[in-house]
């Protein structure tokens, strides 16, 4: 007689897969690498959002803000175009490239402008009487935009760098945006399974301001408090969706606080108060302060980040890591990815590959000039 079964085994799927890696010396890699990388993870994800997150696509603008723009209907268009050219000088404007792809239907219109902004009346008092700074104002400009002008939405608005995302499983938005036309030293790359969120354009990952962006694994249960938090700062979360007060979060702890990149993710990932108070006095004394300023920043829920700037790329865990995360060194380039899987896709034969552990942030910088 044949025994019954008594398991079944089967993937652990955990919710959306995430991918990225960087080349600290600034080698430009086509998008075709990360296209094969978070399209081996396609079961992670149920087709109701992918994307991904270039640096360094944009060489000969290197020195303007890239606003990609999306428009849900032409009266949005009209009166995006009309504030920024209120606001900024455009160097370029153009539709951003898309090709017909028969797994997306209806798509958005997208547009980018390069730009830099205009030295208007607003723009000086606001650097010269109330301290801001130029970065203040496009944070200003994209929060207007996002909050003011119903349908329409700034999926990024970094230099040299640039969000596509979108409804679809990540090889149709790939295929969709030609991604494999262009190269960057940073790739990032999402499929999503949204659990508590709608799937739509705008809620796809990542999520950006300036050159910040996120994509992200998992749920910010205090996602109430994240938001209530930053408001106060005058960030406006208009996305529905958990992961973009990640993306303003770290803008608000390294950029306008000044924190290293390291102590804004012990922030966002503290150790436990029970860890903390067994530690040596002079580091106990730092986490007790970072815990007690920021308490309101601090990400519950389980997750795994992968954040990218101009800067370089991190990895981050929840303190106890409750999704998966995987890294891997080979030569200058540094990889990430919710699986081993997709590193090795592209990357067989890695010198060194580590799980971090949780609220343990893998850092990784440019190098030089880049």
């Amino acid at each position: 007689m044949k025994p019954h079964a008594t398991h079944h085994f089967q993937k652990d799927i955990s919710n959306c897969g995430l991918t990225g890696f960087i080349s600290k010396k600034g080698t430009r890699v086509g998008g075709e690498v990360i296209i094969k990388s978070i399209a081996l993870m396609h079961d992670r994800g149920n087709g109701l959002g992918g994307g991904f997150g270039a640096y360094g696509i944009y060489p000969e603008y290197k020195e303007l803000y890239a606003f990609h723009v999306m428009y849900e209907n032409t009266m949005a268009q009209q009166l995006t175009e009309e504030y920024l050219e209120s606001n900024f000088h455009i160097e370029q404007q153009e539709d951003i490239p898309t090709r017909r792809t028969k797994a997306i239907a209806n798509p958005p219109v997208f547009k980018r402008y390069f730009a830099k902004p205009l030295a208007t009346d607003e723009f000086r008092e606001a650097i010269e009487y109330q301290g801001l700074t130029e970065e203040d104002m496009i944070v200003r400009h994209v929060m207007a935009i996002n909050h003011e002008i119903e349908g329409a939405f700034v999926v990024s608005s970094g230099k040299n760098m640039g969000a596509f995302k979108g409804v679809g499983f990540p090889e149709d938005i790939a295929d969709f945006f030609r991604l494999e036309e262009y190269s960057g030293h940073i790739w990032t790359a999402h499929n999503r399974f949204p659990t508590n969120t709608p799937g739509w354009w705008g809620g796809a990952h990542p999520f950006t301001l300036l050159d910040w962006s996120i994509v992200h694994n998992g749920e910010i249960s205090s996602y109430g408090i994240n938001k209530r938090y930053l408001e106060m700062y005058g960030y406006l979360c208009t996305m529905l969706t958990d992961t973009e007060v990640v993306a303003y979060m770290l803008d608000l702890l390294i950029r306008k606080h000044g924190l290293p990149a390291s102590l804004a993710c012990t922030a966002l990932a503290p150790p436990f108060w029970e860890l903390i108070d067994q530690m040596p006095n002079n580091e106990r004394e730092l986490l007790t302060a970072i815990r007690q300023v920021y308490g309101s920043g601090l990400l519950n829920g389980p997750f795994a980040i992968l954040f990218a700037s101009n800067q370089g790329l991190i990895g981050l865990n929840d303190r106890v890591k409750l999704r998966p995360l995987v890294c891997a060194e080979y030569e200058d380039f540094v990889y990430m990815a919710s699986e081993e899987s997709a590193i090795r896709e592209i990357c067989p034969n890695p010198s060194r590959i580590w799980s971090p552990r949780g609220g343990e942030p893998v850092i990784t910088m440019v190098e030089g000039n880049v």
